[in-house]
């Protein structure tokens, strides 16, 4: 049996949690999140506890298994306490502002680059060189931070770019150059 899948997911206050057929729907303080099951996989809540199991043993029911569990718990923290990640602007003249809800970017392009932020997302900056990225729904706020980091990735000799707080960029040595 999967580890992850048959792990309780406790709920925490202020969460409440509807199990319909083919679907579970979570709602929270910070807003409300919903999920399509598959039908070999049923949901149940007693006591303020979610659990998931499956009803048999194949390969692809076993990984969508812990792959529910998964993805309902992180729901449950998302409309909870909400996911965040933060990216750090590394370069001359690279900076990053807000023009309303838009993100414009100034990363070394002959045009700023401006990011609409999808919906569910809100984008924040913190001094022109950090851009934070808030939401209830983690893999929108992974894929939004990707995104936004794809346009200007770290480079290896230098370390110029956009990369996540706290990524170690390998550096490489450049040329050995003279004779």
């Amino acid at each position: 049996m999967s580890r992850i899948g048959r792990k309780p997911i406790p709920l925490p206050k202020g969460v409440d949690v509807k199990i319909d057929p083919g679907e579970v729907t979570v709602k929270g303080t910070k807003g409300l999140l919903s999920f399509g099951i598959l039908p070999s996989i049923t949901v149940s809540l007693s006591d303020g506890v979610l659990s998931v199991a499956r009803a048999n043993d194949q390969k692809n029911i076993r990984a969508a298994h812990g792959m529910t569990r998964a993805i309902l718990s992180n729901m449950i923290v998302g409309v909870s306490q909400g996911f965040e990640k933060v990216l750090e602007i590394i370069g001359v003249g690279y900076r990053a502002q807000m023009q309303g809800k838009n993100l414009v970017l100034a990363l070394g392009f002959s045009h700023p680059v401006e990011i609409v932020p999808p919906d569910g997302i809100e984008l924040a900056v913190d001094g022109p060189t950090k851009v934070i990225i808030r939401g209830i729904d983690k893999q929108l706020v992974g894929q939004t931070a990707a995104n936004i980091r794809g346009y200007r990735p770290p480079e290896p000799y230098k370390g110029k770019g956009i990369r996540y707080s706290g990524e170690y960029v390998i550096r490489k040595a450049g040329k050995a150059g003279g004779k």
